[in-house]
């Protein structure tokens, strides 16, 4: 599922179209090698959560420009007739490699790896950071509020506070592959099936002459899914009390309920209502929480022992929190050469070593020890192939000092390839298929991270190096600029 204005190949920036425009006057639009990947972890964690693929290959597969896109870049008076006659006939027709979505992954490695030409590769940059900078932002930080929940029950609650209709869906999917276990967001239940959840707000308690009448109307609707919300006016000498005379009455009936706090102090609130629920007799009942939770405060929450059976959590989720973006970006890696036909590495340079990129066509490989713990990720030339069992010396990023030697015990291949000549590879599966195979996938590959790249605070540092081959390539390209 993606949306309709992704599929117009005008969801791109207007630079894209006057360097395309450019290269065709040139005929310059001979194939290319462009790399997706990102700088840094978001939110100063150890690893982030890969996102946003199944929609980009479907948007891919459509993106084109129609009559109406074509009449609006000529109003523009940038554009020549000869250009925008052969933006008619636009498609992706490339290849496409990827990690799979709900892989974990690290800085600097390609996430996706694009074989076009020129002026398809620059025209869909747009449309490929957006689509996976976005939901591996939101993916990322579910799987850290996951985590710092335990893995317990996570329900993202975010749409009133997403960045706009789109904003909204697109954060639900990236929440439900991180971890999250349903939303409130009820259509992107009935598009991706997500499990949807919901009860009360404030002002359905409001609405009624008094707290207990509020409670007992939603429950004789409701009697198989009633949690009470209980802070509307006070937590423990109100709200718990009516809970627990309407939730007997519910329990009398044979189910079961729950109470939800929105406020105040959480870890000390849940405790009081747990005593309450406990002396009544009802240890079954369970306590739900939200309020601006992050993960660090659900931590903090665990920690201090709150019981605390699910999670609500909404705007620190779908926006990302701290974090605004997630620091993809998309370059070029090699061009073929017009004579020989044959692809020359390309390197970006810059006054920042950190931004200097890895040249050539390249593959990712993961290195796991005898426990199946994965212990690096290496950056390969195309023409090279990591064995299992054999040792290797590899190399920092940045070409400093830093080296180590490993011998794996497995290796996996990272970059799948997903599109040739702009289409399928696999049959396509429902976009609620996909989205447990992404989730289960995350899940999965947590279970191969060591803890400490896992922890909120100070993370050790996952390595991501590269072959001595490709550290060859890049110092010819460095020694080469010195000159």
């Amino acid at each position: 599922m993606h949306s309709s204005f992704s599929k117009s190949a005008l969801f791109t920036d207007l630079y894209e179209l006057t360097m395309a425009q450019g290269y065709w006057k040139n005929n310059m639009n001979t194939p290319v090698v462009f790399d997706m990947f990102f700088r840094r972890q978001p939110f100063n964690g150890g690893f982030s959560i890969f996102a946003g693929i199944e929609p980009l290959l479907d948007s891919l597969i459509e993106f084109s420009f129609d009559d109406d896109d074509l009449q609006y870049l000529r109003t523009l008076n940038l554009f020549e007739d000869g250009f925008l006659e052969y933006l008619k006939s636009f498609r992706f027709t490339g290849d496409l490699y990827s990690f799979e979505e709900g892989a974990v992954v690290f800085p600097q490695e390609p996430l996706i790896r694009i074989h076009a030409n020129l002026i398809e590769a620059q025209i869909i940059e747009g449309l490929v950071l957006n689509l996976c900078n976005f939901q591996s932002l939101i993916a990322t930080k579910t799987a850290r509020v996951w985590l710092a929940s335990k893995k317990g029950n996570i329900m993202e609650f975010g749409l009133r506070r997403a960045q706009g209709p789109d904003g909204g869906i697109s954060a639900t999917r990236a929440a439900y592959i991180g971890g999250a276990e349903g939303t409130s967001n009820t259509l992107a239940g009935k598009l991706f099936g997500i499990p949807v959840m919901g009860t009360m707000a404030h002002s359905w308690v409001m609405s009624f002459n008094n707290e207990l009448d509020a409670f007992r109307a939603y429950a004789k609707i409701y009697p198989q899914k009633t949690v009470f919300l209980i802070d509307t006016y006070d937590t423990l000498k109100s709200g718990i009390k009516n809970a627990i005379i309407a939730g007997r009455e519910l329990v009398q009936q044979g189910y079961n309920f729950g109470v939800r706090l929105d406020s105040g102090d959480i870890s000390y609130l849940t405790k009081e209502v747990r005593k309450e629920l406990d002396a009544a007799g009802f240890p079954q009942a369970f306590i739900s929480v939200s309020n601006e939770l992050t993960e660090e405060i659900i931590e903090t929450l665990v920690l201090q022992n709150a019981p605390i059976a699910s999670w609500g959590v909404g705007t620190n989720m779908v926006t990302g929190g701290t974090e605004s973006s997630f620091s993809g970006v998309y370059k070029l890696a090699a061009r073929q050469d017009l004579d020989s036909r044959t692809f020359i590495p390309a390197m970006k340079f810059s006054d920042n070593p950190a931004k200097n990129t890895n040249p050539g066509i390249k593959n990712v490989y993961r290195l796991y020890d005898s426990d199946g713990m994965a212990r690096a990720d290496i950056l390969a030339l195309e023409d090279e192939i990591i064995e299992c069992g054999k040792e290797y010396r590899y190399f920092h990023t940045m070409v400093d000092y830093r080296q180590f030697t490993y011998k794996a015990s497995s290796v996996k291949p990272m970059l799948k390839k997903r599109l040739e000549k702009g289409q399928r590879i696999e049959p396509r599966l429902s976009d609620n298929q996909q989205l447990q195979e992404s989730r289960k996938r995350m899940m999965s590959e947590m279970e191969t991270l060591d803890p400490s790249y896992k922890r909120l605070l100070n993370p050790h540092i996952y390595k991501v190096s590269i072959t001595e081959k490709l550290k060859d390539l890049k110092m010819s390209f460095i020694n080469a600029n010195i000159r």
